[in-house]
C-alpha cells in the first residue's frame, strides 16, 4: 500500500511534561523540544542486565545476564551493535581482592546478546575493576588492582605506619587484544613512584621536584589496600593518551600510550619522551607538593574524560576535559569542565610556577536545587551535541538533562529498589537504585541501523504510560502563520506553506521527541521528502510555538 500522509491542524498547549504527583520513579519530566534525541544506556547495580531506554523511559533493548552476576561497572555500545561490558560474580565473600567497584570479567556480546568474547582476571594477584576503554583497533584497555606484599611496599619506601593490612593494591593498566586473547601492553604505577621517607629504600628523592612521579606515601584512606581506587578511564585516539581518575588522590592523570611496555616501565621513550611517567595531573597539587589545600579543584571525582563523544571538532567544548566532582561540598556535588594546558608543538602539558593548570575550572555545573545532584561516589557527565549536558547522581539513580541556561528538560529516576522493579509512588533512598553512569547515544548512531527500537515496556511497576503521550496535550490552534500542509493524503512528498518572518525555524519531531527534520527558511514554501518516514504521528513546530500534527499511515 502507498504511504499516505494524513494531516490534522492542532496546537500544542504545553510541550514540557512536568512531573506529576505520582511520578517518583522512571521518567519524571520531559520537554521533547529541548532534549537531545537519542537512547540512554543504563547498567544499574544490584542486578545483571544492561538496558537501552528511549527518552520516554521505555525499554527498547535489553542485554540480559544470569542473576549470578553484577555490573563491574561499565558498558559501552560499539558502532557495530556489539556491547562491551564489565561484570563480576554476585558473591564476593572470600574474594582475595575485593573493594567497591570490583569487577573481574570483560565481555563482548552482540546485539542479540550472544557471547562473542570473554576475558577474566580475578585471583589472589590481580583483579579488574571499574572501567574499560575500547580502542579503535579493537583492543580494550582495562584497569586492574595488583597485589604488593608488605615487603614490597617497604622496599618501595612506603611508610610502615600506613601499611595497616600488610599489603597494597596499586593499579595498573593492561591492553588486551580480543583476537588473540593476549595482553599486548601494560603500564604500572609501581614503576613511577617517589618517596622522601627512607633514603635506604627505592624511589628516594624530593617529591615536589618530581610531579611526574607518584608519592607512594600519599594516602587519604587510612591505609586501605585499595590505595588509588581508579574509577574511570578514557582514551584520546588523536593524541594516543590515556586518562584515569584517581579519586583517593582527587586527581586526573594522563599517560603516554605511544610507548612500548618496556618504555612504559621507564622514564623515557614514547612521543612524549617521558616513558610511563605522568604527562599531566590535575585536581589536587598538594599530592606532589605543588600547592596548598586552596588549590584543590577536584574532590573524589568520577567519569573523567576528554569531551569528544559524538561531537564535531567545531563544538566549543570539544577536546576539553570534564569530570563529575562528587565531594566538592558536604551535601552537594558539581561537574566541571576545564581547558588543559596542552602544547602540541612541544607535545607536553605545560607546568606553571607550582603546578599544572588551570587554576580553576572553566565551567561548573550545579543542579538548580543543588541537593538532587549530590552523590559521594559513582555518577557521570556527558556534554551533548545540542549544547545540553546530561548529569547523573549515581547514589540516588537520578539523571537529568540541563540546557546552557540551566533549565532542566529531562529527568529520570532509576526505578529499581535493591535490584527489583520499583512501583510508581515509591520513594527511593540513597543506594537503593545505584547507577554507575548513564550515557546517551544519538538516534543516528550506526549501532541502531535496522534495529528494532520500539518500546518494550518499562523497568518500573505501574508506569505512567500516558506521561509521554504528546497527542493528548493538543487542541485546535489559532492559525498564526497561515500554515498549510498538503496534499492530504500525500504520497512520498508533502508541501508546507506559511507566512512568517525572515528565517523562521521549522522542526519536525516524532512522539519520542526525536528531531526528524530541522531547517530555517523565509515564509513561503518547503517540500519535504517523507518516503523514508516510519508510520506514526509527527509534530511540526514553527519558532518553538505553533505545532501541527502529521500522521503518516500505510
Amino acid at each position: 500500500m502507498n504511504k499516505k500522509l494524513l494531516l490534522t491542524p492542532i496546537f500544542l498547549l504545553s510541550l514540557c511534561f512536568s512531573m506529576q504527583a505520582q511520578n517518583t520513579v522512571g521518567l519524571l519530566s520531559y520537554d521533547f523540544t529541548k532534549v537531545y534525541d537519542g537512547y540512554n544506556l543504563m547498567y544499574p547495580h544490584n542486578q545483571p542486565n544492561t538496558y537501552l531506554l528511549n527518552n520516554c523511559g521505555e525499554i527498547v533493548h535489553t542485554w540480559s545476564d544470569s542473576t549470578n552476576y553484577r555490573p563491574g561497572n561499565t558498558a559501552y555500545i560499539m558502532p557495530d551493535g556489539n556491547l562491551i561490558k564489565t561484570k563480576r560474580p554476585s558473591a564476593v565473600a572470600g574474594n582475595p581482592i575485593w573493594a567497591g567497584g570490583g569487577g573481574g570479567i570483560v565481555e563482548i556480546r552482540d546485539w542479540d546478546n550472544d557471547l562473542v568474547w570473554s576475558f577474566t582476571q580475578n585471583d589472589e594477584f590481580a583483579r579488574l575493576h571499574h572501567d574499560i576503554a575500547p580502542l579503535a583497533n579493537g583492543n580494550i584497555l582495562m584497569v586492574s588492582w595488583e597485589l604488593k606484599t608488605e615487603a614490597e611496599c617497604i622496599q618501595a619506601g612506603r611508610d610502615t605506619a600506613i601499611i595497616t593490612q600488610q599489603k597494597l593494591w596499586p593499579d595498573y593498566i593492561l591492553e588486551v587484544d580480543p583476537s588473540t586473547d593476549q595482553i599486548v601492553w601494560e603500564w604500572h604505577v609501581w614503576d613511577h613512584l617517589i618517596q622522601d621517607f627512607d633514603a635506604t629504600k627505592d624511589n628516594f628523592g624530593v617529591v615536589e621536584d618530581h610531579p611526574e612521579l607518584v608519592n607512594v606515601n600519599y594516602q587519604t584512606n587510612g591505609g586501605d589496600p585499595d590505595w588509588m581506587h581508579v574509577n574511570a578511564m578514557d582514551y584520546n585516539e588523536e593524541l594516543q593518551q590515556i586518562m584515569i581518575s584517581v579519586p583517593t588522590f582527587s586527581e586526573v592523570w594522563v599517560i603516554d600510550h605511544t610507548t612500548t611496555t618496556e618504555q612504559a616501565a621507564s622514564h623515557t621513550g614514547g612521543q612524549s619522551g617521558r616513558g610511563g611517567d605522568l604527562m599531566y595531573r590535575w585536581g589536587n597539587p598538594i599530592t606532589y607538593g605543588g600547592g596548598t589545600a586552596d588549590d584543590q579543584t577536584l574532590f573524589y571525582q568520577h567519569d573523567v574524560q576528554w569531551i569528544d563523544d559524538f561531537l564535531e571538532s567545531t563544538h566549543p567544548q570539544y577536546g576539553k576535559m570534564a569530570a563529575f566532582n562528587n565531594r566538592v561540598g558536604t551535601n552537594y556535588s558539581t561537574a566541571e569542565i576545564w581547558t588543559q594546558p596542552w602544547d602540541m608543538y612541544s607535545w607536553e602539558y605545560t607546568y606553571g610556577p607550582n603546578n599544572y593548570g588551570p587554576a580553576a575550572p572553566e565551567q561548573t555545573f550545579f543542579h538548580p536545587d543543588t541537593f538532587p545532584m549530590y552523590s559521594t561516589g559513582l555518577s557521570s557527565i556527558q556534554v551533548l551535541p545540542n549544547g545540553n549536558t546530561l548529569l547523573s547522581a549515581g547514589r540516588f539513580g537520578y539523571t537529568f538533562e540541563m540546557t546552557p541556561e540551566n533549565e532542566i528538560v529531562w529527568e529520570y529516576k532509576t526505578p529499581l529498589l535493591a535490584g527489583n522493579p520499583a512501583t510508581q509512588g515509591d520513594t527511593l533512598a540513597i543506594n537503593n537504585n545505584l547507577t554507575f553512569r548513564m550515557k546517551r547515544y544519538p538516534s543516528s548512531y550506526a549501532a541502531f541501523n535496522n534495529r528494532d527500537l520500539t518500546g518494550k515496556g518499562y523497568l518500573e511497576l505501574n508506569p505512567n504510560i500516558d506521561f509521554c503521550d504528546i497527542s493528548t496535550n493538543v487542541v485546535n490552534p489559532d492559525d498564526t502563520y497561515s500554515l498549510r500542509i498538503y496534499p492530504n493524503p500525500a504520497d512520498k512528498m508533502v508541501t508546507i506553506e506559511w507566512e512568517g518572518w525572515m528565517y523562521d525555524k521549522i522542526e519536525i519531531f516524532d512522539l519520542l521527541g526525536r528531531r526528524i527534520e530541522s531547517f530555517e527558511a523565509t515564509g513561503g514554501r518547503k517540500y519535504l521528502d517523507t518516503s523514508d518516514w516510519n508510520p506514526g504521528i509527527y509534530l511540526l513546530q514553527i519558532n518553538g510555538a505553533d505545532v501541527r500534527k502529521l500522521m503518516i499511515a500505510r
